[in-house]
């Protein structure tokens, strides 16, 4: 007859500890980007076109960190909910890539007075290809792939929020 073998206590206690680690790990993993939906240090935006104004809530992405993190991992995003990306105050050419990024995206190169300078329609999850701004900007907007053109918004339209009055 076989018996089972019993771990001692060291072996438990070790066996345990790892397990605390291991589920450490997955809860900082989890962390590391905001869950679908979730709003990190979030602002009001109105894009004015045509007449009509639109207002979004969109997440502020002020350094290199955040601009690097940007919207990766996210697996949706609300119609009204985006990421406005600083680049300002000087403007500056700009490009972009949708690395990590899993949902497509609408992004809107925006020029000094918060002018929309471009706009790069449905951009493709993953890809490595960059996306130019095509002239100096001083911030990005990034919203829910379609969006801009449901909305009809289009370059030459404005783009209202408190960093364009720099």
């Amino acid at each position: 007859m076989r018996r089972a073998m019993i771990p001692s206590t060291f072996s438990r206690a070790a066996l345990i500890a790892l397990a605390a680690v291991f589920a450490t790990g997955a809860s900082c993993a989890r962390d590391a980007a905001p869950a679908a939906g979730a709003m990190r240090d979030a602002d009001v935006l109105t894009i004015e076109s045509s007449g009509k104004e639109y207002r979004f809530k969109v997440e502020l992405a002020r350094n290199d960190e955040e601009r690097s993190q940007g919207l990766m991992f996210r697996t949706e995003l609300a119609e009204d909910a985006g990421m406005l990306f600083d680049f300002g105050p000087a403007p500056r050419p700009v490009s972009m890539w949708m690395k990590n990024t899993l949902i497509p995206l609408d992004m809107a190169f925006i020029a000094e007075g918060g002018r929309i300078a471009r706009i790069a329609a449905m951009t493709t999850p993953r890809s490595l290809t960059s996306i130019p701004s095509g002239e100096d900007v001083v911030a990005v907007l990034e919203v829910r792939g379609g969006r801009l053109a449901e909305l009809g918004v289009r370059e030459g339209d404005i783009i209202r929020h408190p960093w364009f009055a720099r």
